[in-house]
């Protein structure tokens, strides 16, 4: 294995470690207050799907997560933080109901992908997706999307239609998982950390290409135990994402973003 098919897989394992914060621990540590709101409207509450009103030196945003679990019990309650189209519907009423009330938003992205069960499928989970994606570019708030650990497929991308996408340093942003592309292109799931490198899904990689604005400093790999140093960065870099956006309309906004993804 080369030292570039090393480097990639050894992030790859770091964004999966189950030491590394979950969307909680970032909205407990980063923000001064958090009222948790569930609910699609349509069918259900999706516990891999966590989201509500946060406060931030005085300022109210809109805070959304995937959520994972630690333990079998808690990964079986948050379906290992794959959404279904329940918790996708529930993103996209509390980025409208944001849009309404005029509060930014703020994604903490970290899913190997959304459900694939067959029950996801019945429920429209291609649908939620798509929604997602056309109803959040064109949401006239400020939208940040930050990727703490794995951002896997549709299954990130439609919660990371943002004016500004940050990935924390071991995190990983793909198309999808190392193992299903070996599986795909080489019939070899086993040769995963070698795709890893092709696939250029590490977060100074996917900077250099200009597809994320910004990477978040680990001094050690992030860990749910020691968050303090990651938490006051992230919270540094929030509040002058904020500032950045303040005086600026909704059209202006809204077409920051689109010119975002046109530039792509």
């Amino acid at each position: 294995m080369t030292e570039k098919q090393y480097d990639a897989w050894e992030c790859v394992q770091k964004a999966r470690s189950t030491n590394r914060p979950y969307a909680r621990e970032y909205i407990a540590q980063v923000f001064d207050g958090f009222m948790e709101l569930h609910g699609d409207r349509l069918y259900g509450d999706d516990r891999a799907v966590i989201g509500g009103i946060a406060s931030i030196e005085g300022q109210y945003v809109t805070v959304i997560g995937q959520q994972k679990g630690r333990s079998a019990k808690e990964n079986k309650h948050r379906n290992f933080g794959m959404p279904n189209p329940e918790g996708y519907r529930k993103a996209l009423r509390l980025a409208k109901q944001a849009e309404k009330f005029g509060r930014p938003v703020i994604f903490f992205v970290d899913t190997p992908g959304a459900f694939c069960g067959i029950e996801a499928e019945e429920r429209g989970q291609g649908e939620a997706i798509a929604r997602n994606l056309c109803e959040l570019s064109d949401l006239r708030v400020p939208v940040l999307s930050i990727i703490t650990g794995e951002g896997g497929s549709g299954g990130a991308l439609a919660l990371a239609v943002a004016n500004e996408v940050w990935m924390l340093e071991n995190a990983v942003y793909s198309i999808l998982s190392p193992e299903g592309f070996a599986s795909i292109l080489w019939k070899d799931g086993k040769r995963a950390p070698e795709a890893a490198a092709v696939m250029k899904m590490t977060a100074a990689e996917l900077a250099d290409a200009g597809i994320i604005e910004k990477v978040i400093p680990e001094a050690v790999p992030a860990d749910k135990d020691d968050m303090g140093e990651l938490a006051a960065c992230l919270r540094q870099e929030i509040l002058e994402f904020l500032k950045k956006y303040q005086g600026k309309s909704g059209t202006e906004i809204a077409e920051a973003r689109y010119q975002r993804f046109r530039r792509m």
